[in-house]
């Protein structure tokens, strides 16, 4: 393993983006200048930028630095497809301590190149520093939208249609399987030191975590898609949603958000959310209410939209679409019909970083 401070600041940034080409026609100038120059003629520019920080978003325990570079990108460029726009550049700064080497961090760029490829995005700058407390990764996405045709969280209107993409929850209960795991690891590895048993070493090597016939939960939860598939049917299809954003906090809590927004209630039914077979078999083994984990679990990275009613055929008839409620008046609520037909008000239970 090579450490970092062997090339210096300039040395690793030139290490790591030496080999990007510029793709897209709105990237003048990439890595290389003081800034990067972009040209967007006749068009709209979309701007989003995430922080996802060691111990509070990712745990290097159980996710490889290729796998989170994808994750980085993905939850960016998800961010810019929820605006009904399409990304074209990113920004990478990121804060390593001395553990991390020179091979991780080519890694974690190999998965953000990945990402950016599958979108055709340019990678155009970013910066790199020293940290004492853990891994720090900021993001930024670029994109770009024609004029009238990005889609805001407070266009939601009385009587459209309220839709998801994928199912939910999946994500979440991946993170719990990887949490358990990962308790059940460190405690074998505590029991062999306490009894000091040489077997502690060879413990830490061989573990084999029980994941068979669960691993649609752990990509949910590591290698997360952006929903650009979505956007691209509706436009062929000829359907603009009136809001939209994406469910990285959880449906719950992003309901809120376009309700709150657009001045609206809605009545969502929890017969229609959808949910993936092994979500439904993993909640049930961990004594745990599925629809609750679909609600309030975060990280789908799915689309949350309304289209006016008159869109039902369409949208209804869209593979990964499903339709889960309605809006409605403000002073109707924000209301989960149960599989029994009962009504409750439902709380926005959603992930909260700052909690």
């Amino acid at each position: 393993m090579t450490d970092i401070s062997k090339l210096g600041e300039f040395g690793l940034i030139h290490h790591l983006t030496d080999n990007i080409a510029l793709r897209n026609k709105s990237s003048k100038v990439g890595v290389g200048d003081d800034c990067a120059v972009l040209h967007y003629p006749d068009k709209e520019v979309l701007v989003t930028t995430d922080m996802l920080i060691e111990g509070v978003h990712f745990d290097l325990t159980y996710i490889d630095f290729r796998t989170l570079g994808y994750k980085s990108a993905m939850v960016n460029i998800s961010d810019i497809f929820a605006m009904n726009g399409t990304p074209r550049q990113l920004l990478v700064s990121i804060a390593v301590g001395k553990r991390t080497t020179i091979e991780d961090l080519e890694a974690f760029y190999e998965g953000l190149r990945t990402a950016c490829e599958k979108w055709n995005i340019d990678v155009v700058g970013g910066d790199t520093t020293s940290s004492f407390t853990g891994i720090a990764i900021s993001i930024t996405c670029i994109g770009e939208v024609m004029e009238g045709e990005a889609v805001f969280r407070n266009g939601a209107k009385e009587t459209d249609l309220v839709c998801v993409t994928g199912d939910l929850g999946a994500a979440y209960l991946g993170l719990q399987l990887l949490e358990r795991e990962k308790r059940i690891y460190y405690q074998q590895v505590d029991e062999a030191k306490r009894k000091d048993d040489p077997r502690a070493l060879e413990l830490l090597a061989n573990f084999q975590p029980d994941f068979a016939g669960k691993e649609y939960l752990l990509q949910r939860q590591l290698r997360p898609e952006a929903r650009g598939d979505i956007i691209a049917r509706l436009k062929e299809m000829n359907i603009k949603p009136t809001s939209m954003m994406d469910i990285s906090d959880g449906l719950s809590s992003e309901l809120h958000h376009i309700c709150k927004q657009s001045g609206c209630g809605c009545r969502i039914y929890e017969k229609n959310i959808p949910i993936d077979y092994q979500a439904a078999v993993m909640a049930e083994e961990f004594n745990l209410n599925v629809t609750t984990c679909a609600l309030n679990g975060g990280e789908d990275y799915e689309l949350l939209f309304t289209v006016p009613i008159g869109e039902y055929d369409k949208v209804d008839g869209m593979d990964d679409v499903k339709v889960i409620g309605h809006i409605t008046k403000p002073e109707l609520g924000i209301m989960l019909v149960a599989r029994d037909g009962n009504e409750f008000d439902m709380k926005a239970q959603g992930w909260n970083p700052l909690s």
